[in-house]
């Protein structure tokens, strides 16, 4: 056997191409870069960012990583999201495209076309960067091949002004190659000059945020020659720096805020616009997308019971952060906010409040019915009478499928082993013509990572910091404010126009509430040293345990605000921890402060 063995070992198989084999052909190179985009960002049910390590939302079932994370039981060798050894793979990968793609012969691939090929190569190295900055903090800047006997002590970690200037090359050097829009349908999905515009924005806005400017937190953060890794002293010119970038990519035009209009309408609706953003195959506000991602996963785990899992909850903090649609926050003592009793009558639009929903959701803006799910909501997506009633209890039953969240109903504790443990669920993403009884997801479009109102609100909150008397701030606000149907900052709260506090609350509450589900808001409570306040970290949900006794949608004991999880939090988790694995075999590496 042992010979037997041996001599298989010797041959080799007849399906492996050889190096030089892979890049004799157009399709070899295209499957190689196609490979090194599979490292991009596709919500898998695993994405702490999406669901469950902000304020935003949470997961029901208690043993996923992302609610161990959140209850302190964690590590250096956890492995939790360890994304670090997988984006350093992809640069990796993104090396050896860049050796070889010249090999290629010209019959196979025209040299524009490598010329091309080169600048995405080169945007997705430095996106994976981007990717390890902002989760990990400084990385070891690794510009070519390592040999597989190299001395691992020669790459420490570069200081974090080293990574954003490097990060920056990157997408200067794409941008010089790529498109400012792409016209064929197969190729969205691609980086273009605004994407490397973009993740400056990002790396610029990082830079310029407490985490990172001039953190006294991070004063013994060095290498082990003693080279310190964050910046020392705090700047507001950073703040400039990201408005500076962010306003050079709005002056583009490459980019604007989509709207129904776009997509076919004749008269703007708020509601659709702000909720077809995410339910188009592709449309102008897009920066950067990935095509590919499971849309059956997140609208499964999304969606009521019995029908979908009714995993990802939604918490009463980000409910409580929607406005009404008169533009004011709830506490706000002239913002007609109710928090008890039944709706008297339904709203005049097709979209808002029905009669005899909780006055905890009534007369809200376009933005909170098109993202949250909530009790005696009907649900999304069901499609046919038969099937919204295939969500409803007996008493219940009457074609309109209202969302059962109390504990006897059909998503309600009682009813199934993986509950909703808020109250609420996600909508974004959702879509109306999907059928999740039958597990019919017709949806289709891309998941969105970068768009153009994120980049509107980088720019105000940028400029907020640096010029807060600025006109541009309540400008580019309000684009966001006024698609999303309700009325000027300025109009509504006078006193915040030139108050940098009271200003910076409005537009991080924007944050919250447009880029909900997208990723922003925990990286925006870290870089802004919040998500370790007790604000943050206490999440409340309405009290799904109570007993309503069969009383269905007229019991009212389940609409009482109950604290659902009282988050751990040590300052140290402002950022992961490297593998413990990784700095073993790098003797060079130091861990990130208090791992």
């Amino acid at each position: 056997m042992a010979l037997c063995s041996c001599h298989y070992l010797d041959k080799k198989p007849d399906n492996l191409l050889t190096e030089d084999q892979l890049w004799m052909t157009r399709a070899n190179a295209e499957s190689y870069l196609n490979n090194i985009y599979s490292y991009v960002h596709n919500h898998d049910g695993d994405d702490f960012t999406t669901v469950g390590a902000s304020d935003e939302s949470s997961v029901s079932i208690t043993t996923v990583n992302v609610r161990q994370m959140v209850s302190g039981n964690w590590s250096a060798s956890s492995q939790y999201f360890y994304n670090w050894g997988k984006y350093y793979a992809a640069i990796r990968k993104s090396f050896v495209f860049e050796q070889n793609i010249d090999k290629v012969p010209s019959n196979q691939l025209s040299d524009e076309l490598k010329s091309q090929y080169k600048a995405e190569n080169l945007f997705l190295r430095g996106y994976y960067y981007w990717e390890i900055l902002k989760q990990y903090g400084p990385f070891v800047k690794v510009t070519g091949l390592i040999a597989q006997d190299a001395d691992f002590a020669e790459y420490p970690r570069a200081p974090f002004d080293t990574c954003v200037a490097y990060i920056n090359e990157l997408m200067d050097r794409a941008q010089a190659g790529l498109p400012a829009r792409w016209e064929a349908s197969s190729n969205l999905g691609r980086p273009t000059k605004g994407s490397c515009m973009a993740i400056r924005v990002k790396t610029t806005m990082l830079a310029a945020s407490p985490l990172w400017n001039g953190n006294p937190a991070f004063a013994d953060f060095k290498n082990k020659d003693g080279l310190a890794l964050a910046p020392a002293t705090a700047s507001n010119e950073r703040w400039k720096t990201a408005a500076d970038a962010a306003k050079a990519l709005i002056d583009s035009n490459y980019y604007k805020l989509f709207t129904n209009l776009d997509n076919g309408g004749t008269a703007f609706d708020p509601y659709l616009s702000v909720r077809d953003i995410h339910l188009t195959n592709w449309n102008d506000e897009i920066i950067f997308a990935n095509v590919g991602w499971n849309r059956w996963g997140w609208t499964k785990c999304a969606s009521p019971g019995p029908g979908g899992y009714n995993m990802y909850c939604v918490t009463q903090n980000l409910v409580d952060a929607f406005v009404m649609k008169n533009g004011r926050t709830i506490d706000d003592p002239l913002s007609e906010y109710v928090e008890t009793g039944f709706a008297p009558g339904s709203a005049p639009e097709s979209w808002g409040h029905k009669q005899s929903e909780w006055n905890m959701y009534a007369n809200r803006e376009p933005r909170f019915y098109a993202n949250v799910m909530y009790n005696a909501r009907p649900v999304v997506p069901a499609q046919t009478a038969d099937d919204k009633n295939y969500y409803s209890s007996d008493q219940n039953v009457n074609g309109q499928g209202r969302a059962e969240f109390y504990y006897n109903g059909k998503a309600g504790q009682k009813s199934q082993g993986s509950n909703n443990l808020t109250g609420y669920l996600p909508l974004k993403r959702i879509s109306p013509s999907s059928n999740i009884r039958l597990d019919a997801v017709s949806f289709h479009g891309p998941w969105i990572l970068i768009r153009y109102a994120e980049i509107l609100l980088d720019y105000a909150e940028a400029l907020n910091e640096y010029d807060p008397g600025n006109t541009d701030i309540i400008t580019y606000l309000n684009l966001v404010r006024t698609r999303a149907g309700i009325p000027g900052i300025e109009t509504v709260y006078p006193d915040a126009v030139g108050n940098k506090e009271k200003m910076r609350e409005h537009i991080l509450r924007e944050r919250q509430v447009e880029l909900c589900f997208e990723g922003d808001r925990y990286y925006t409570l870290t870089r802004r040293l919040l998500l370790g306040k007790p604000k943050y970290t206490a999440i409340y949900g309405m009290d799904v345990n109570a007993n309503d006794n069969g009383l269905g949608f007229s019991f009212t004991g389940f609409y009482t605000r109950k604290l659902y999880q009282q988050r751990y939090w040590d300052n140290k988790m402002y950022l992961f921890p490297i593998l413990q694995g990784d700095i073993e075999k790098n003797r060079a590496l130091v861990q990130n402060p208090g791992w």
